[in-house]
């Protein structure tokens, strides 16, 4: 993160999402109540799965670090967001700029790892039940979580330390609502090539291979439930499998929107990039949790659920 003598620059300016001024405070309540039923509910489902034994699973301990994560990725950018409209609240100073980008890219990435590691579960789990609870035991379900939670803490100190190398001596309002790798390097007082070359092989090399592993799984998946004979248990298996790769296909196709068209600045990144940072945690929450029948009832027990309408 060395910018040596050059770097003149001790803060930015968000210039934030571009709308009409009168729609500030609707635009705030709007993402406020998101945010709260974002953290809110993440926040239950973890609590769900801490409190009852019948879901102390892998496939819960796995949704969990989801929740967590979409948890504080939404607190990494939201609330300052939610300043610039109510307040305009716009200026993040050099450090907080750094750290927001190295905890969204830290966070996104371990979140990409973790999809990834949740197909390979379901994998072993359709494909191969008989093997399932030798291989996934506590301690090994432990050590593939902290290995995304690792490769993500790498892969973000590469890159956050990759970009703030660089000098900064005057530009410093950021045409976006956070600090990300792309509209940083637009105010950057060198040739950029090789940081938005060696960014867009990373990311996408990153992307690229993990989705290419969630599809080879889900091929497996397809193809063994295809010979399930009962159609309940076919059902129950393409239901589970429906939903996450419904959050995988939300959670790719917005990143790469952005990152895999280098020296892009259309206005319309910006609504993608509040997509999958504002309303995916959301989406994921309603996706792959609440639609779960034994979350729901622990939810209900709790008094926090009503209880599902009889079909």
């Amino acid at each position: 993160m060395q910018s040596g003598n050059q770097t003149s620059v001790y803060y930015f300016i968000l210039v934030g999402l571009h709308h009409l001024p009168h729609l500030g405070v609707p635009l705030f309540l709007a993402f406020f109540v998101i945010y709260i039923l974002t953290v809110s509910g993440n926040g239950l489902i973890i609590l769900t799965v801490l409190l009852d034994v019948k879901l102390q699973r892998p496939m819960y301990w796995f949704l969990c670090h989801l929740s967590f994560l979409d948890m504080t990725i939404s607190s990494a950018i939201v609330p300052k967001m939610l300043a610039g409209f109510l307040w305009n609240s716009r200026v993040i100073s050099f450090q907080g700029c750094v750290i927001q980008l190295f905890s969204f890219h830290f966070l996104g990435c371990t979140e990409c790892f973790l999809y990834t590691l949740m197909a390979y579960d379901r994998f072993l789990a359709i494909c191969k039940p008989l093997y399932y609870a030798t291989i996934m035991t506590r301690s090994i379900c432990t050590c593939l979580a902290c290995g995304t939670w690792l490769g993500g803490t790498l892969h973000s100190l590469f890159q956050t330390s990759f970009t703030f190398r660089l000098p900064f001596c005057g530009p410093n309002r950021v045409d976006y609502f956070f600090c990300d790798i792309p509209v940083i390097l637009r105010l950057v007082c060198a040739d950029t090539t090789i940081n938005e070359l060696v960014t867009f092989v990373d990311i996408g090399f990153l992307a690229l291979t993990c989705f290419a592993l969630i599809l080879t799984s889900y091929g497996y998946i397809v193809s063994a439930i295809l010979r399930i004979r009962s159609a309940n248990g076919c059902r129950n298996a393409f239901s589970t499998c429906a939903a996450h790769l419904t959050v995988v296909i939300i959670y790719y196709v917005p990143c790469t929107f952005i990152y895999l068209r280098p020296g892009s600045q259309e206005p319309l990144d910006g609504v993608v990039a509040v997509f999958y940072t504002v309303i995916t945690p959301l989406l994921n929450l309603i996706i792959y949790t609440l639609r779960n029948k034994e979350r729901k009832a622990v939810l209900g027990r709790l008094g926090l659920c009503k209880k599902e309408h009889r079909h």
